[in-house]
């Protein structure tokens, strides 16, 4: 069972409690109000994976599922299974502010990290004033500002996610377009002078980050977050020396381009994640996901690649922990 919001004692931690998480800050319904219907009971844990991996992307200020979970009952189930850390993003202007307050506090598990950034999309409603009901919005540089702070705090290892989406908002509206593309920009400075590894968010903009990349020159390490495009699209990527995580959306029926892309380009480059509560492997595509279902995603990254499980974990968690610089005392 799920624990409550309460603060407890842990396993392995004597009788000394462990602080209470920040509770999320919105539920998956509030991004995609059609997730109502859907089954949102947690799936049966996988078997373990051989060895550990680390979640390079999931939102841990959601909430979702029939049972409440907080950032320890997430920590707790991926390491049973074998993902012993996590890196949490927060990608508006609120999820940036309880990502930066859990990386700061004594309720942290010590396994996790964080990153943040002002969303594409978000980018569009910032330079516009006002949200999607019309509530008001801080400007997109007032936005951007505070991002920079919080990422100088501790827990940060990433810059994102950021970069352009022309799915939700249109490539022909000249101001969501050219605030993305500023956003986008902004944020490639800022990993920049941080020296930070930057996420990047591409949905129907392929062509477009690449020329926002070549023209200001992208970070050293720079991650396609839930790679989205086919087997070309990630050799180009790939022979620019850019990284490639999978997400659950790689094992869906519909989604043979990915898993051509992935077979393209092998493991070198190539990282995993959750993208949780969203894209939830298959064979429990729609319902809630977290860090613990990555073994799911992981038996079809080995299977594409014709690798071995354990060696194609060890091979992930290696590039892992060197684009974000993660210490082995921390995630072992």
């Amino acid at each position: 069972m799920p624990s409550s919001p309460e603060t407890e004692s842990r396993p392995g931690a004597g009788s000394a409690p462990t602080p209470a998480a920040p509770p999320p800050v919105r539920s998956r319904e509030d991004i995609d109000p059609r997730g109502r219907s859907r089954d949102r009971s947690w799936p049966p844990q996988p078997e373990p994976l051989p060895f550990p991996v680390i979640d390079n992307h999931c939102h841990l200020d959601f909430a979702d599922g029939d049972q409440a979970l907080d950032v320890h009952d997430h920590v707790a189930r991926a390491a049973a299974v074998g993902v012993d850390a996590q890196i949490t993003i927060g990608s508006d202007v609120e999820a940036v502010r309880w990502t930066a307050e859990l990386l700061a506090s004594e309720s942290c598990p010590p396994s996790l990290r964080g990153g943040v950034a002002v969303h594409p999309n978000e980018a569009a409603l910032h330079a516009r004033g006002a949200d999607h009901e019309g509530n008001p919005l801080i400007g997109l540089d007032e936005a951007i500002s505070e991002v920079s702070t919080l990422l100088r705090g501790p827990g940060m290892v990433v810059v994102g996610e950021t970069g352009l989406d022309w799915f939700r908002t249109s490539r022909d509206d000249e101001v969501a377009r050219t605030a993305q593309i500023d956003a986008f920009r902004a944020h490639i400075a800022l990993a920049k002078e941080l020296g930070l590894p930057m996420q990047i968010h591409d949905r129907d903009a392929h062509r477009d980050v690449l020329d926002v990349l070549e023209a200001d020159g992208a970070p050293e390490r720079t991650v396609f977050h839930c790679f989205s495009g086919d087997a070309e699209f990630a050799r180009a990527c790939a022979d620019r020396g850019y990284y490639l995580s999978f997400a659950g959306n790689v094992t869906f029926k519909n989604a043979g381009y990915l898993r051509e892309a992935l077979a393209e380009v092998g493991l070198g480059q190539v990282m995993v994640e959750t993208d949780a509560p969203f894209l939830t492997p298959v064979p429990h595509r729609g319902r809630p996901n977290s860090s613990y279902l990555i073994p799911l995603t992981m038996a079809t990254i080995a299977d594409v690649t014709g690798t071995e499980l354990e060696q194609a974990c060890r091979t992930i968690r290696a590039t892992t922990q060197q684009v974000y610089g993660w210490p082995e005392a921390v995630a072992a």
